[in-house]
């Protein structure tokens, strides 16, 4: 892992894969390590160069104040263009997971020269908040258990750890792995606050991000090939979301992860990487 320095923003990232290989750029949700380290080995055994980062306020990358980010999710988008910029090996295939899929979208919208294909995992065509009314928003049910969990003492990483691995199971992902995550997020952040702690692992700054304008509507015009992934069972943006979205991206496909809820489990790696091979 290293960081790049973008005109006065730090991204964290880390490469895997030949250096001169096509580029494949994944945006964290809201840390790099939202994917999984399995999938970005096989996309780089199938020829590709696979660079995951963080968002700004999360991992190693530039961090002020996430309850007031002094940014937008355009800025953030942007980002994504201009980490394309230093890294070369442009037009990139951008993927995006999570709140990192709203990201995307606006990345693949307003720089549409610099991507070639646009994978989006578990995520939605809204910004943070009440969703449109045709759009499922998160179960009632699961976010009642979620919040039922007090905060962790965040400077006892396992307490964070076992937190993380709680949420999982609320959600229906993999406690174990959710729990060796969080390890490993809390490890990159020696000493955070717990504001900025919160926002490694919850994506708590979207919660304050200006996220204006809309960008749903100009969904239909994008030109590149689309992958959506969705876990059947993701009760946090359920399926609907990600129907939604295969629907309104001209051509896009929809692969539906049966076993899977918020998280890509290990048994899909292969699956969905084959998908984003295919791609381009």
């Amino acid at each position: 892992m290293t960081t790049v320095d973008l005109d006065g923003v730090t991204l964290g990232i880390e490469s895997f894969g030949d250096g001169d290989a096509p580029l494949v750029l994944l945006a964290g949700g809201t840390t790099m390590l939202s994917w999984p380290d399995a999938l970005c080995e096989r996309l780089a055994a199938g020829g590709r160069r696979a660079v995951r980062y963080d968002l700004r306020d999360s991992g190693e990358s530039t961090t002020a104040d996430p309850e007031a980010p002094a940014y937008t999710l355009r800025d953030l988008a942007a980002d994504a263009a201009a980490l394309v910029g230093v890294l070369g090996g442009g037009p990139a295939h951008l993927a995006g997971i999570g709140v990192g899929g709203m990201v995307a979208q606006v990345a693949a919208l307003d720089h549409p020269d610099t991507f070639s294909a646009l994978t989006l995992v578990g995520t939605r065509a809204v910004a943070p908040g009440p969703p449109d009314d045709d759009l499922p928003d998160h179960d009632r049910a699961t976010t009642r258990r979620l919040f039922a969990h007090p905060m962790p003492d965040w400077t006892d990483r396992e307490a964070v750890a076992e937190f993380a691995a709680a949420g999982a199971e609320v959600l229906g992902d993999d406690p174990a792995a959710a729990r060796a995550v969080a390890a490993r997020v809390w490890d990159r952040t020696p000493g955070a606050s717990p504001s900025v702690r919160t926002a490694n692992h919850l994506g708590t700054v979207f919660s304050a991000l200006d996220c204006a304008p809309r960008w749903r509507e100009r969904l239909p015009g994008l030109g590149i090939p689309a992958l959506v992934v969705h876990g059947r069972h993701d009760r946090f943006f359920p399926l609907g979301n990600g129907e939604a979205l295969a629907r309104e991206i001209p051509g896009a496909r929809l692969l539906v992860l049966e076993e899977a809820a918020t998280a890509i489990p290990g048994a899909a790696v292969d699956e969905v990487a084959g998908a984003m091979l295919a791609l381009g």
